[in-house]
């Protein structure tokens, strides 16, 4: 593209206009994708505001954004979380959300003001994107850019990856996004090991919304655990679990949320999460004055389509055990099964850790295919 010659700045997120216009830009940096939905205005800036996410309460963040003739053409974040793993001798701050017109000399002015950043805080690597945390949307998108993204997953432009690797970012990790067809038959390796019913001391249970609190004190506790040795794992605060939680409650479909108890244990989980994106897909992150109508009756009268497995787990002590390894195969097939009584027609598994084999095996057994492909990068400061 030709370089537009006028000076760049760039400008820290100081004040509740600028963070209305750091939200705004990736829809208009995106207006001409037909694949880009655009996240709610409402979420985004309750995400993105202090007093509102306890993911502040163990991070410092910035964020910032480049302007260049008076008009805004990137924008991304910094920041670091204490509760993050640490390597011996090492650490690292991740950058974020970062979206930019295609421009070489935008990506670097944003990756090495965050990289400044990072260093004066004695940050000797930089990791990312995050959005903002390991625990949320993670990745630039490199392959799959033909879909629209599911809930809570992120879709990036194609030059994006490019344009980060040419500062000096390389390759750390790959994440995977599986898409499933639940309506087609079960691969016979499933059906051999849930025809013959649950094993001696499991039950599967639906989530009790009347201890929709205590259910998310135990899901926190199995997602803490089951999740501990997977690379880049931060733990989920309570406060940040109940957050989500009660963002989520009012699309929370009971019967796609399940807990398997092992001798009356608490000891794994399935969240299978309506693709709300579906609903939102024309509001422009807007639901007022009409938004709120049009999802409530997408949502309730006309019903979702897909679906998105966004967690899963199963406790470490259990996972080695014969009825452990036995548990994601009854947790996916009854949320199979009650989805599709609910009528849901396709199912997205993410994201998964390219190295994470026995979750990719289940996927696959499953009968999901990998479609969509997020990027990690890293570099030293």
């Amino acid at each position: 593209m030709p370089r537009d010659t006028q000076a760049l700045k760039i400008i820290p997120v100081t004040t509740r206009k600028h963070l209305a216009r750091f939200i705004r830009l990736a829809a208009r940096l995106n207006a001409r994708d037909p694949n880009w939905i655009t996240p709610l205005t409402m979420e985004r800036t309750e995400a993105l505001t202090p007093k509102s996410n306890p993911f502040f309460d163990h991070a410092e963040v910035q964020l910032w954004l480049a302007v260049r003739g008076g008009r805004d053409v990137g924008r991304i974040s910094a920041q670091i979380d204490a509760l993050a793993p640490q390597a011996p001798g090492r650490k690292t701050g991740s950058f974020g959300l970062i979206a930019a017109e295609d421009d070489a000399a935008i990506f670097q002015a944003l990756l090495a003001t965050a990289e400044d950043w990072l260093r004066a805080r004695g940050c000797d690597t930089a990791q990312g994107p995050f959005n903002l945390s390991v625990n949320e949307e993670v990745g630039l998108l490199v392959d799959g850019f033909d879909t629209p993204p599911m809930v809570m997953m992120g879709h990036d432009p194609a030059y994006a990856g490019k344009r980060v690797e040419e500062q000096g970012y390389a390759k750390v990790k790959d994440v995977y996004a599986y898409v499933c067809d639940p309506t087609a038959d079960l691969p016979e390796i499933v059906v051999r090991r849930v025809r013959r019913g649950l094993p001696a001391g499991v039950t599967l249970r639906e989530v009790n919304m009347d201890r929709y609190e205590e259910e998310v004190a135990s899901l926190t506790e199995i997602l803490n655990d089951a999740w501990a040795g997977n690379w880049g794992f931060t733990p989920t605060t309570e406060a940040e679990t109940r957050h989500l939680a009660k963002a989520l409650k009012p699309v929370i479909e009971k019967k796609m949320t399940l807990f398997a108890d092992i001798d009356g244990e608490p000891a794994g989980f399935i969240v299978l999460l309506p693709n709300i994106n579906e609903a939102i897909h024309d509001l422009g992150g807007r639901l007022l004055p009409f938004g709120w109508a049009k999802l409530l009756w997408r949502l309730k009268v006309r019903g979702l389509k897909s679906a998105r497995v966004p967690l899963m787990g199963v406790k470490r002590k259990f996972a080695d055990t014969m009825r452990g390894q036995l548990l994601p195969f009854h947790l996916m097939n009854a949320g199979r099964t009650a989805a599709l009584s609910l009528g849901y027609e396709r199912f997205e598994f993410s994201w998964i850790l390219e190295e994470n084999l026995p979750m990719r095996r289940i996927s696959e057994a499953m009968g999901a295919t990998i479609y969509k492909t997020y990027r990690l990068y890293e570099k030293a400061l």
